[in-house]
C-alpha cells in the first residue's frame, strides 16, 4: 500500500483512500486528478481486493478511456481494468448484455453522424425532399431536439410498434419534419441502429421497466468513479443516480472553472451542487499544480477571480520560477501572425521541437494570417480541427466493408456496394430499393435473389456476393486486423488507390491496420469484429490528430484536456475572444472559463497576442477584457500599449455592456418552466447569441423563442 500511495501528495492521497460513500474531488487545472483516479481503481483493486469487473470508471472521451486503462494496468498489472469508458460506451456494454429486453439483438448498430446522414439521403430520396426542405445538419439536430425534448419517449414507438406499423407512420408523415423524423426512426429499426442519444435511453429504459436487470448492474457496480464531472448533462446524470442507487459509493472529480460546454447540455450545477442533493458527501481539494510555472498560474489564477458563479480556489505551484507570460499588442492581425511565427521559429533555433508549440485560438478563421506567416517562414503545422482520421472517405470505406461482411447493413452496402466499380449504379440500387421494399428485406438479400435478373447482367454483383457471403462465413475467431487487410485486398479497394496514386489515402489504411491491431493486443476476448465495430463508431473528434514534428494550431475547445510546452493564444481583441455573440453575464463567465482553459495548457511558456486595427464591419479592434481582467503584474509586454489605448478599451467595454445585470443562470436545456401565457414547457435551448430560450410549450405544435428577459417560473 505504502508504494500505491508514497507518491501522492496529502490531497491525493486523501482522495484515494476515502472510498466508500459520496465523495466529490474539487481537481484544478494540472492537479493530478487522472493519477487520483487510477490510483484509486489500483488501491480498490490490490488493497481492498474489490473485483475490476465491479469498478466502473466514466471518462468524457475514448482516447482518455484507453489512456485510463493503460495507466491502470501498470498499476495493478492485471488485465482485466474492469468499465472503464465513456457513458456512451458502458450503455454498448449493457446493451449487448441485455439487449432481448428491449427487443433488439446483440449485434445491434451504432450509428454515427455519417451514418445518419446516409438515412437522411435515402429518406429525402423516397420521399421527394431536397436540401431546400432541411439541410442533413438542420435535420440532425431537428431529430436530436425532437427526441430529447419534443417526443422524449419516442423510444417507446422503437421498442414497441412493429417495424410495419413505424413505416406506416412514416408513410402517412406530410410535414417535412415528421417526414423525416418517424423516417428516421422506421431507418434505425429496420437495421438495428442506434446513435448516440439511444444508447442512453435505451439503457434507462431497460432499467425502468426491468427491475431485475436495474438491480442486477447496480449490485455489479460496487464503485462509482466519474472524471470530468462539470460536463455532465441530464442523462448521464440521472443514468449515473440509477446506477450508484445501490451501493451508493460514487466518486467523482471536476473543475467548475473549466465547465465549458454549456452550449451542448453541460451543467455545472450537479457538481456545484452535488452535496445538497447528495447528503453527507464527502469535499476534498486537489489545488497543486504540477504543470505549469508560477507565472503561467499567477496569470490564470488573476483572470478566473472574475468570475462570480464558481467555486473559491487558487492552484498552488510545485514548479520552479519560470519565463514572464509575454504579452504582444500588434499593429495589425498580420503583424501578430508575423510575431507569433518568430517568436516560433525562435524557439525552434534555440532547440524546441515544433511538436512542443501550439497555437490555440477561440474561433478557426481566426487561423488564416497564421498559417500565411507560417507557410511564408516554411513553418511546419497541422490544423487539429479539419478532417479527422475516422471521419476519412477511405476509412469509412474501410470500416463499411467490415460491418457489411458482419450485419449485411444497407448503410455499409450503399457505400461500398460500387466501390471499387461494379456497375451497380443509381438503376440498380433503384431497383434493388423496389425489391427491398416490396419484400422487406435488407438490400443485399435483394441482391442475392436476384443474381441471375437480366438487369444485373454486366455487373461485377457476383463477385460482390461472394466476398461477402465467403467472410460472412468465416471471420469468426480471425484477427480484425487479418480480416480487414484481406477485404481490402479481395475487394480490390487498395488496388484502385493504387491506381489512383492516393498514396495518403493508403497511408491512412494502414494507420488503421494499427490501431486495429493495438486494439486487439489491448482488449484481449473482447477483439471480437462486432466489439471493434462498436468501439470505433464511438470515436469523437477528439481522438484523432497528425503525427510528425509541426505546431499544433487548434480551437481552446479542442486544446481541453491536453497540455503543451509553449501555447500561443492569438487573437485576444475583443469581439472574438471574448466572441461578439455573447451577450449575456452566465455567457460571459463561460468565455474566460474557455480562456482560463487555454492559459492553463501552458507548461513552461505562455505568449498572448492581440491587434490594433480594424476589424470587417470597420470598427476599431481593441484588447480583450480577458487581457485587462489579469493584473497588470502578472504580464510583460513586447512594448508598452500606446498611451490611452487600455482607457479606450475599458470605455469601448462599458459602452457595449451585458444583458440582464445580476440576473439569475438562463434555465439549463430540459427544464419545466411556465410562461404567463403561453404556460408549461420545456426548454429546448439556452441561445445566448440571442439571449432567448428556445421553448417547446405543452400546448404548441412548434416551438418560441422567449428573452431571457421575460419572466418564467420553474416547475419542479
Amino acid at each position: 500500500m505504502e508504494d500505491l500511495l508514497q507518491t501522492l501528495n496529502s490531497a491525493q492521497r486523501e482522495a484515494v483512500t476515502s472510498t466508500e460513500g459520496f465523495v466529490r474531488v474539487i481537481a484544478g487545472a494540472g492537479s493530478g486528478k487522472t493519477r487520483a483516479l487510477s490510483h484509486r481503481f489500483a488501491y480498490l483493486v490490490n488493497e481492498l481486493g474489490i473485483l475490476p469487473g465491479n469498478i466502473l470508471c466514466v471518462t468524457f472521451t475514448n482516447k482518455s478511456a484507453a489512456e485510463m486503462r493503460q495507466r491502470i494496468h501498470n498499476l495493478t498489472g492485471d488485465d482485466d481494468t474492469g468499465y472503464i469508458n465513456t457513458f456512451h460506451g458502458f450503455c454498448v456494454s449493457v446493451l449487448q448484455e441485455d439487449s432481448y429486453a428491449v427487443q433488439y439483438p446483440k449485434s445491434f448498430l451504432v450509428l454515427d453522424n455519417s451514418d445518419i446522414d446516409a438515412m437522411l439521403q435515402l429518406i429525402y430520396e423516397e420521399r421527394g425532399l431536397t436540401l431546400r426542405d432541411m439541410t442533413f445538419r438542420k435535420a440532425r439536430d431537428m431529430i436530436e431536439i425532437r427526441k430529447l425534448f419534443q417526443e422524449p419517449e419516442y423510444y417507446r414507438d422503437l421498442i414497441q410498434m412493429s417495424l410495419e406499423a413505424l413505416h406506416r407512420k412514416y408513410q402517412e408523415a406530410v410535414q417535412a419534419r415528421d417526414i423525416i423524423f418517424y423516417g428516421y426512426l422506421y431507418q434505425e429499426k429496420k437495421c438495428f441502429g442506434l446513435d448516440y442519444n439511444d444508447l442512453i435511453k435505451f439503457t434507462l429504459y431497460l432499467f425502468e421497466t426491468h427491475p431485475d436487470l436495474r438491480r442486477k448492474w447496480q449490485e455489479r457496480l460496487e464503485y462509482i468513479m466519474i472524471d470530468e464531472f462539470q460536463d455532465i448533462d441530464a442523462l448521464q446524470y440521472q443514468l449515473m443516480e440509477v446506477l450508484c442507487g445501490y451501493h451508493k459509493n460514487l466518486f467523482l472529480v471536476g473543475d467548475p472553472d473549466q465547465t465549458i460546454y454549456t452550449w451542448r447540455g453541460a451543467d455545472v450545477k450537479y457538481l456545484l451542487e452535488f452535496d445538497q442533493h447528495f447528503p453527507g458527501t464527502k469535499t476534498i481539494f486537489l489545488l497543486e499544480n504540477y504543470r505549469s510555472t508560477p507565472e503561467i498560474l499567477a496569470a490564470a489564477n488573476s483572470l478566473i477571480d472574475k468570475n462570480q458563479f464558481r467555486v473559491k480556489k487558487e492552484l498552488r505551484p510545485t514548479l520552479p520560477p519560470g519565463e514572464p507570460v509575454l504579452c504582444h499588442w500588434a499593429a495589425s492581425q498580420g503583424a501578430e501572425a508575423g510575431w507569433i511565427a518568430a517568436q516560433v521559429q525562435a524557439l525552434h533555433d534555440a532547440g524546441t521541437a515544433y511538436g512542443d508549440m501550439a497555437v490555440l485560438y477561440r474561433a478557426h478563421y481566426v487561423t488564416r494570417t497564421v498559417e500565411e506567416a507560417f507557410l511564408r517562414e516554411k513553418i511546419p503545422y497541422a490544423i487539429y480541427s479539419g478532417v479527422q482520421f475516422f471521419d476519412r472517405a477511405e476509412i469509412k470505406d474501410a470500416l463499411s466493408y467490415l460491418r457489411l461482411i458482419a450485419y449485411q447493413d444497407d448503410l455499409s452496402f450503399l457505400r461500398v456496394a460500387n466501390t471499387p466499380r461494379r456497375n451497380l449504379g443509381r438503376r440498380r440500387m433503384a431497383f434493388l430499393r423496389g425489391y427491398a421494399a416490396e419484400h422487406g428485406c435488407s438490400l443485399y438479400q435483394a441482391l442475392l435473389d436476384n443474381l441471375e435478373d437480366p438487369i444485373l447482367k454486366g455487373t461485377k454483383a457476383g463477385a460482390l456476393v461472394s466476398l461477402v457471403g465467403a467472410y460472412s462465413a468465416a471471420y469468426a475467431g480471425r484477427p480484425v486486423s487479418e480480416v480487414l487487410s484481406a477485404l481490402l485486398d479481395e475487394s480490390g479497394y487498395e488496388r484502385m488507390l493504387r491506381t489512383e496514386g492516393a498514396q495518403d489515402r493508403l497511408d491512412n489504411l494502414a494507420e488503421l491496420k494499427q490501431s486495429i491491431y493495438e486494439y486487439e493486443t489491448t482488449c484481449g476476448e473482447e477483439s471480437a469484429l462486432e466489439d471493434y465495430l462498436a468501439h470505433v463508431a464511438l470515436f469523437t473528434n477528439q481522438d484523432a490528430g497528425e503525427a510528425g514534428d509541426r505546431v499544433k494550431l487548434m480551437t481552446v475547445h479542442s486544446a481541453k484536456g491536453l497540455e503543451f510546452p509553449n501555447v500561443f493564444l492569438c487573437g485576444l481583441d475583443e469581439g472574438i475572444f471574448p466572441s461578439r455573440k455573447v451577450r449575456t453575464r452566465p455567457a460571459m463567465e463561460e468565455e474566460r472559463r474557455l480562456c482560463f482553459v487555454a492559459l492553463t495548457r501552458a507548461e513552461k511558456r505562455l505568449f498572448l497576442s492581440g491587434a490594433d486595427g480594424r476589424n470587417f464591419e470597420g470598427a476599431p479592434r481593441y484588447p480583450s477584457r480577458f487581457l485587462l481582467d489579469i493584473d497588470p503584474r502578472c504580464l510583460t509586454f513586447t512594448e508598452e500599449p500606446r498611451e490611452g489605448l487600455i482607457r479606450e478599451a475599458r470605455a469601448y467595454i462599458d459602452a457595449a455592456g451585458l444583458d440582464r445585470e445580476g440576473a439569475p443562470e438562463p434555465f439549463a436545456p430540459g427544464t419545466r418552466v411556465r410562461h404567463a401565457l403561453f404556460g408549461p414547457g420545456t426548454v429546448v435551448e439556452a441561445d445566448q447569441e440571442r439571449s432567448a430560450h428556445l421553448i417547446q410549450f405543452d400546448d404548441m405544435p412548434t416551438p418560441r423563442r422567449i428573452s431571457f428577459r421575460a419572466k418564467l417560473e420553474r416547475e419542479d
